[in-house]
């Protein structure tokens, strides 16, 4: 990683986050329990201005872009992926908001100042049963108008860093299913969180289901205006994080093979063919895939028109998450049966790898828009077409 460190301010962000790995990893064990979430890590990242990371100056944040943002995720992420994963949520919206600013003015004022003091964020969009919002999906949440106000009901799952939010931005059906997003202040009077989140992998960011039961907010609270399709180089955070467990997995094998001397061999098992086979092909892949990453995060930042960044956005993300699984299996391989114990961190890991695949944007779209792009290129137009 550190070859793509390219900056002093880079380099000491990354020390910085490097400092807190072991903390991150001694704390790992709790976060295998349901219902836990890493309050500590979150505190801690807090305590170095990280949830202002990419804030703009204006209003008294750090004003980091798309690769800071990256590098930063890989590495908290290989101290804690739940950990990277859930603040990578909040991080990501603001920079998506110092980029774009296509929030209302007035929304954006007051909610930068929440987010310079200290609040927390993320969008909740999914719906148990109604679909994904990012194949078009209508929300099931509803919007009524009163007066000046809306009364906001239903359920959202999957609402990640659910116990540490201050505010959540909410979908919704509004009259003639017009789907609005509003900004719901967790302590709000109707709002509560269902700890419903029993999932293997990624106990840790506590995504519950958020319950709005006659949530009343003002009207003023319309996040942004309908029909907006920023640019979101922001999700580059997803494949970030999941190469930066694959790295974890990585330095947990080598050091595994580079010290275990079995009896029956007498030298440690990283000097054997067969090892040093496997450690080669896992360097390669953490190698490849980080070049797409920091590439692709690089030309985003370059790009005059990012609107024409999403087939290398997507391809990355489908990408990086395949090495990053590739590369915890084949630490698994080295590190072998105990590798499966619930005292060693490699459990966690392949566990933690694996939700990347759910994660969007969604494989099957993505392999969907390639295919009908590639058909649609040997396509001969018909003579109707010709005309």
């Amino acid at each position: 990683m550190n070859q793509f460190i390219k900056t002093p301010e880079q380099q000491a962000l990354v020390d910085q986050l490097r400092a807190l790995q072991p903390v991150f990893q001694a704390r790992e064990p709790e976060l295998d329990a349901r219902g836990s979430f890493p309050f500590e890590n979150i505190k801690d990242l807090k305590k170095m201005n990280y949830h202002n990371l990419t804030l703009p100056k204006e209003f008294g944040g750090q004003g980091f872009g798309l690769y800071e943002y990256v590098l930063a995720q890989e590495t908290i992420a290989e101290g804690s992926g739940a950990t990277a994963l859930s603040i990578g949520w909040h991080v990501g919206i603001v920079l998506e908001y110092a980029e774009n600013r296509h929030w209302h003015t007035k929304s954006a004022e007051w909610l930068m100042a929440e987010i310079a003091k200290g609040a927390l964020i993320n969008t909740a969009a999914t719906e148990a049963n109604a679909g994904s919002p990012a194949r078009g999906a209508l929300p099931r949440t509803s919007a009524v108008s009163d007066g000046d106000h809306y009364i906001i009901n239903g359920e959202k799952t999957y609402t990640s860093m659910a116990p540490a939010l201050d505010y959540i931005f909410v979908t919704a059906a509004a009259e003639n299913d017009e789907v609005i997003t509003v900004i719901i202040p967790r302590h709000a009077e109707g709002v509560s969180i269902d700890e419903t989140w029993d999932m293997l992998a990624m106990r840790g960011t506590a995504s519950h289901t958020l319950v709005l039961n006659d949530v009343r907010i003002p009207k003023t609270y319309i996040l942004k205006p309908m029909g907006i399709a920023p640019a979101k180089g922001w999700l580059l955070h997803i494949p970030a994080c999941y190469i930066g467990i694959a790295a974890a997995a990585r330095a947990y094998a080598v050091e595994f093979a580079a010290n275990y001397i079995p009896a029956s061999l007498g030298k440690p098992i990283a000097e054997t063919s067969a090892i040093q086979q496997t450690i080669g092909e896992m360097e390669l892949e953490l190698a490849t895939a980080r070049h797409l990453l920091y590439g692709t995060a690089e030309r985003y930042a370059l790009a005059r028109n990012k609107s024409e960044m999403d087939e290398a956005l997507n391809v990355t993300k489908i990408a990086v998450t395949q090495a990053a699984m590739a590369v915890v299996d084949k630490a698994m391989k080295i590190v072998g049966s105990r590798a499966l114990s619930e005292d060693n961190p490699m459990h966690r890991h392949y566990l933690n790898v694996r939700a990347g695949l759910y994660n969007p944007p969604m494989e099957d779209m993505v392999k969907g828009q390639l295919a009908t792009k590639a058909i649609k290129s040997f396509t001969q137009p018909s003579k109707s077409e010709v005309k």
